[in-house]
């Protein structure tokens, strides 16, 4: 548990030094805006196609940890829609508000899920990341795309955004990219691969203070229950049914531990981008990403523990 911590209590250090720089030294929204963007167009996509290419994967049961997280997503998202009426009723929710606690359910914090994954097992665990980032990211950006389309205020206009969305995704193009050059065993010229990973580098610490300067303390007052209820699906009942997945399959040591990882932290914040471009309920969105981020610094510690011991 000592060495969990130790690589989760200066990843929560960032994201805390990120709440504070918003409301001190860089109060300006646009501060953030620029950061957000460079990091979402510019420097995390380095990161993702450098973590992929150098990806070890011969090392990684990589169809049984494929199967461990999509196997839970794809469980998680049939449940929810099939759900979806009398959840809203229960929960009081809009179609747009719908759409929200599908993406705060679902979707995961790859910023946070590289940096811990590098700190717990280093290189090992970043391969196994890899697999993750390479299966996950364009399914659940797909996923949160066709949902908003059906049920986001925008309706029809946003049906044909569906497209474009995806196409001009980077996460998406990344992973596609740095799978097809591992895949195919692509020379890369090294200088090339030294300057996306100098820029891959920088996304993290940026990422994590981007994560923490959008936390809206202030929406904490009282959480609805839609925020609680997407917290507990997302922190520990989808860990719960990916390590379970992972365990039937005979997963063991840096995989499960990764596949538990992937699985805990908590959503994506650039959903929060997606729902206010597709008409979802995006202030119901920053409350369940500022709850569970904070949540995460208490949960993630607990999975990723119980996972390490057995």
């Amino acid at each position: 548990m000592e060495a969990v911590l130790g690589a989760l209590v200066p990843v929560f250090l960032v994201i805390a030094l990120g709440a504070v720089l918003k409301r001190g030294l860089l109060p300006e929204a646009s501060h953030w805006i620029a950061l957000e963007r460079l990091t979402y167009f510019v420097l995390f996509p380095a990161l993702l196609v450098v973590s992929i290419v150098r990806a070890e994967l011969g090392k990684v049961a990589v169809m049984e940890v494929s199967a461990a997280l999509l196997g839970s997503i794809a469980l998680f998202a049939v449940a929810l829609t099939l759900a979806r009426r009398p959840l809203s009723r229960w929960l009081e929710l809009s179609s747009p508000s719908y759409t929200s606690v599908f993406q705060g359910a679902l979707r995961w914090n790859t910023y946070i899920a590289l940096a811990v994954s590098g700190a717990i097992a280093g290189p090992a665990g970043l391969a196994v990341a890899a697999v993750g980032l390479t299966v996950m990211i364009p399914v659940l950006n797909a996923l949160s795309v066709m949902v908003l389309a059906r049920h986001g205020e925008n309706g029809s206009s946003s049906k044909k955004l569906m497209v474009l969305q995806l196409v001009r995704n980077p996460f998406i193009w990344s992973c596609v990219a740095g799978g097809i050059i591992n895949a195919l065993h692509i020379p890369i010229p090294p200088v090339i691969v030294t300057f996306a990973d100098v820029l891959g580098r920088a996304s993290l610490a940026l990422g994590l203070l981007v994560v923490g300067a959008g936390l809206r303390l202030g929406d904490l007052r009282r959480p609805r229950a839609a925020t609680w209820f997407a917290s507990v699906l997302k922190l520990l009942v989808l860990p719960a049914v990916a390590v379970a997945i992972g365990w039937g399959l005979k997963l063991h040591e840096v995989d499960l531990l990764i596949v538990a990882v992937a699985s805990a932290v908590p959503s994506a914040p650039n959903g929060y981008v997606l729902a206010r471009q597709m008409g979802g309920d995006a202030p119901l969105l920053a409350e369940i990403l500022t709850l569970q981020t904070l949540l995460a610094a208490l949960t993630m510690p607990l999975v990723i523990g119980l996972v390490a011991y057995i």
